[in-house]
């Protein structure tokens, strides 16, 4: 399974995924570097090693070479995406992102100049979305994230775990029922053993991943951890006091359970939380509200929303309604009221379903206790 959207490799790439690996090769033999990907590889001080191997049809993403390795190498055959300059982040980057990375040193820092901040204001200067450079940046960084997604959940710290998704509204504010609730979900999905994903953002999301990061502590601690947050409510008007605020938790309790968050800088206005311990952040909406859906083998947990859950809902509803009955995954409404009459979602999804392999897996409940007992079943 790949993440990388269009660029995916063919069966007949060698991922090269470090410089050890590199030796490795070269120490097994290696005569020619077809088909190999290597990507932001320092390969200096390999200079005799490269200009020996046959290249032609290797492929090298923003690596670094000694002087005239990279001129010999394209000259016979070898493509090299060069390192792209004015761009505020790496596209070639070979892991996804923290909150640390994202957020460096909030404590003191403004939002605003932060890598996340500056990144988002790069995406949005005049001209850009349609400026090739800026396009290609934004392509191969996407490209880049879902190689390192892949990478996290194939042999990473999240291999092996099951997915479930918690989607629900980003204005949900801390110190509210509603947060509690997706905290508490949040907290009961991790300790059942699944790990958490959600679009990473703020709100019923930020609770999500809160939840999840603290379940392997006390009560006390993660009803502190509510306590201390809902001293700044939310991100407007000011993202920074609520990152500061978030990042003083996280100072707390330092070694949280893993959960994975999936933001986008399209909405850059909504700030991605620091909660998720891994965040695989794009430029391409579409692209990561499919890869989010898709992952999310467990299930996912629609909490109260508006327009962007609405559509989350009837995105993954239009994947079960066309799959094959063994990739149906659950789907669990929580909150008859809010999707029978304030948005009325489970009506059409009901008539949706009728008569498919997925009515079988679609539940409106009331609580998130009863959406546990639904995934974990």
């Amino acid at each position: 399974m790949n993440r990388s959207g269009a660029l995916n490799p063919s069966p007949r790439t060698l991922e090269v995924e470090s410089v050890t690996h590199f030796r490795r090769l070269i120490s097994a033999g290696a005569g020619s570097m077809h088909g190999w990907h290597a990507q932001s590889l320092d390969l200096r001080g390999h200079s005799r090693e490269l200009k020996a191997l046959d290249p032609e049809g290797a492929i090298f993403l923003g690596c670094t070479f000694d002087a005239g390795v990279e001129e010999s190498l394209r000259r016979r055959g070898a493509l090299i995406f060069p390192q792209l300059h004015n761009v505020p982040f790496n596209p070639y980057r070979s892991g996804v992102y923290t909150a640390g990375e994202l957020y460096p040193d909030i404590s003191s820092t403004e939002y605003e100049s932060t890598f996340d901040a500056r990144v988002y204001q790069w995406s949005i200067l005049p001209g850009q979305r349609g400026s090739l450079d800026a396009t290609l940046a934004a392509a191969l960084h996407d490209h880049a994230i879902g190689d390192a997604l892949d990478e996290l959940l194939e042999k990473g710290e999240l291999s092996g775990t099951k997915l479930v998704g918690v989607m629900g509204g980003h204005a949900a504010q801390r110190g509210s029922k509603e947060f509690a609730d997706a905290a508490l979900l949040g907290r009961l999905l991790a300790r059942a053993g699944f790990t958490v994903a959600t679009g990473g953002g703020p709100g019923a999301m930020e609770a999500a991943n809160l939840g999840a990061y603290l379940s392997g502590l006390p009560d006390a601690d993660a009803t502190a951890a509510l306590e201390a947050l809902a001293a700044v409510p939310g991100f407007r008007p000011s993202v920074t006091a609520w990152a500061r605020q978030a990042a003083a938790v996280v100072e707390r309790y330092p070694d949280g359970t893993p959960t994975l968050g999936i933001p986008t800088w399209f909405y850059g206005h909504e700030p991605p939380n620091l909660f998720a311990t891994h965040i695989a952040k794009y430029f391409a909406n579409a692209v990561r509200e499919a890869i989010l859906l898709e992952l999310c083998t467990g299930g996912i947990v629609f909490l109260p929303g508006a327009a962007g859950t609405v559509q989350e809902i009837f995105q993954d509803a239009c994947e079960n309604y066309y799959g094959a009955p063994e990739t149906i995954t659950p789907m669990v409404l929580v909150g008859g009221e809010h999707w029978e009459r304030t948005f009325p979602a489970w009506p059409m999804l009901q008539s949706l379903a009728a008569g498919k392999p997925m009515a079988e897996k679609i539940f409106l409940v009331d609580t998130v206790e009863d959406a546990l007992a639904v995934v974990a079943k």
